[in-house]
């Protein structure tokens, strides 16, 4: 029997189950896609307790970033067949065995993009990129991402490298490795960090990608960043009234996943895989995501590991 992510009740993670779906079957104008991998974002555990914007009606299915492969096409569909890898999102529909689509809702899987990867794309990929676009690092400027090692942040700091930035992240220390690898300037968080940044940046930060909430923003305009060059993307409607950027997968321009997609495939960019879970080990994989102090991004892997014994 198929399955799928369940939640009956607001709260925490110990809520969500994996339950036992009823069978799709693509119908005229859809497709129905095996999911091999989903994403997690951490507005899932916002939905998952009741205060994000959006509200679902109980029970309710989970996860919104996927990745798969076309196993059955419906009348009317042209340009897919079965078995093109794709990937995309669908809100509270993501973390199961299969899912329902319309072909204008999926993206084709560039050659050189694992299906891993490509999983986690939909919103940090368009979250980064409009971000940035918002702040418009130019050449020479010093810009501060926060979170720099996590899915969002290591995407932007990466765009602003690009755009000739010089780039400050802040990270934990076992991620500053890493984000010199990628040729930023990491900076541990915690007590006297903003001390930490203006040694960093004695001439000052001109723009800043905030993936916090509204104290950070608020550290930021302390430390003399201009409200108009900062974005923030996980602050809320409060960030909004100090008159900064609240630019995020929304404002994205409708090539940007696809384009952001090739980028990786290609090596311009890197998103590093955190960890992978099956599904039936969800509670961990949202533990995970919830601890923080992640690099890249956390996946549920759906289809079970299958053995090469008949290859021998």
């Amino acid at each position: 029997m198929p399955r799928r992510v369940v939640f009956h009740e607001f709260g925490g993670v110990e809520g969500l189950r994996v339950e036992e779906a009823a069978a799709l079957a693509a119908g005229p104008g859809q497709v129905r896609v095996q999911i091999r991998y989903a994403g997690l974002n951490p507005s899932d555990l916002k939905i998952l307790a009741g205060t994000f914007f959006i509200v679902p009606d109980l029970p309710s299915g989970f996860g919104n970033d996927f990745s798969g492969v076309v196993d059955q096409i419906g009348e009317d569909v042209t340009g897919l067949q079965v078995g093109d890898p794709v990937f995309g999102g669908r809100r509270l529909a993501a973390e199961a065995d299969h899912l329902l689509a319309s072909p204008a809702e999926l993206h084709r899987v560039p050659v050189g993009l694992g299906l891993d990867v490509a999983a986690g794309l939909q919103i940090v990929a368009t979250t980064a990129l409009a971000g940035i676009r918002a702040v418009a690092p130019v050449e020479g400027e010093t810009v501060l991402v926060s979170g720099a090692a996590g899915g969002v942040g290591v995407l932007a700091a990466q765009l602003a490298r690009a755009a000739g930035a010089r780039v400050i992240g802040t990270a934990s220390e076992s991620n500053h490795g890493f984000l010199r690898s990628l040729g930023i300037i990491p900076v541990a968080y915690g007590e006297g960090v903003w001390d930490r940044i203006r040694e960093l940046a004695p001439a000052g930060v001109s723009a800043a990608l905030s993936t916090r909430g509204i104290d950070e923003v608020r550290g930021l305009i302390a430390l003399g960043v201009p409200a108009g060059r900062i974005d923030a993307v996980a602050a809320g409607a409060a960030a909004g009234e100090l008159g900064v950027h609240t630019d995020g997968s929304a404002a994205a321009w409708p090539d940007d996943l696809d384009r952001m997609a090739r980028a990786l495939a290609e090596g311009r960019l890197v998103l590093p895989i955190d960890s992978v879970y099956s599904l039936d080990s969800v509670q961990a994989a949202y533990r995970r995501l919830a601890a923080g102090h992640l690099r890249g991004k956390i996946l549920l892997r759906t289809a079970d590991v299958r053995s090469a014994a008949d290859l021998l």
